[in-house]
């Protein structure tokens, strides 16, 4: 297999190259010779939802998932209101750019809030109320459990398994999982919850874990090889569900965001092909 159809189900997800904006990002998934774009909503914000569609559309690309849906954990009830409208409006976009799925984060604790297990409950009543207006849409919901390093801010659901926990509760087709290795690769078990997961398994999301931690937590992603993930044995549990979608790279690294960006998917590239690639099959 010549190396662009090796790269046919890899994607770049827009945080990878972060000072790109969305033409930027386009043009050096295309050069890389990549078949999908994983979108966040501010570029395409940026230059508005009607050119956003027609640069993707002439572009050729993929869009392998919009990021983000989600933070659902707010008490007061206005900040809850607020968040659904947000969400319902993400939902269109998701329709409107093509994407496989909208991805969802949960959303962290309130201020002054400690009341964790009351968080938790908000994100299903939240999901609830939207799966019918994203089934109206086309649009399955993908809820990222992540790293506990977040739980406090950012992401109240840590594991996977508390995440199909939720996920259950509705059809395969309204709401599934993403799969990180950042988030998710120190589970306990977590070969068996893939398992479980099937095919509700929406994306894999592929970054690796750096130690020293930076200061900014939120930037403590590496390129693949450069820390402490088992990309062989977590991509081939991944294979063994059947999945046969996009792999992105989403990298949240300063170091990163500072290289030229052909540096950086040529890099990317390169590491998905030794490190990934390989163990894709499920055989």
């Amino acid at each position: 297999m010549t190396a662009p159809d090796r790269l046919s189900r890899l994607s770049l997800n827009q945080r990878t190259i972060a000072n790109a904006d969305l033409a930027e990002a386009i043009a050096a998934a295309r050069a890389a010779g990549l078949s999908s774009i994983g979108l966040w909503r501010e570029p395409v914000a940026a230059v508005g939802l009607d050119q956003a569609e027609a640069m993707i559309k002439e572009s050729g690309l993929r869009v392998s998932s919009l990021c983000r849906g989600g933070f659902f954990t707010a008490a007061a009830p206005a900040d809850l209101e607020r968040a659904h409208r947000d969400n319902r409006a993400a939902i269109e976009e998701t329709a409107r750019l093509g994407a496989a799925t909208l991805v969802l984060v949960p959303g962290g604790l309130p201020a002054d809030d400690r009341d964790l297990a009351a968080a938790r409950a908000r994100v299903v009543a939240a999901i609830e109320r939207l799966v019918p207006y994203a089934r109206e849409h086309g649009v399955t919901l993908g809820l990222e459990p992540m790293n506990p390093i977040y739980a406090a801010d950012r992401g109240v659901i840590s594991t996977l398994a508390q995440a199909l926990d939720i996920a259950e509760r509705f059809e395969p087709t309204d709401v599934g999982v993403i799969v990180d290795t950042f988030h998710l690769w120190w589970e306990p078990g977590i070969e068996a919850q893939l398992g479980r997961a099937g095919e509700r398994i929406l994306s894999y999301q592929i970054s690796d874990w750096i130690t020293p931690l930076p200061p900014d937590t939120l930037l403590a992603r590496g390129m693949m090889g450069d820390g402490h993930i088992d990309f062989a044995a977590f991509t081939r549990a991944v294979a063994a569900t059947g999945y046969a979608g996009d792999i992105e790279v989403e990298i949240f690294n300063a170091d990163v965001w500072a290289q030229p960006f052909d540096d950086v998917l040529r890099t990317m590239s390169e590491r998905y092909l030794e490190l990934v690639e390989p163990h894709l099959s499920s055989t």
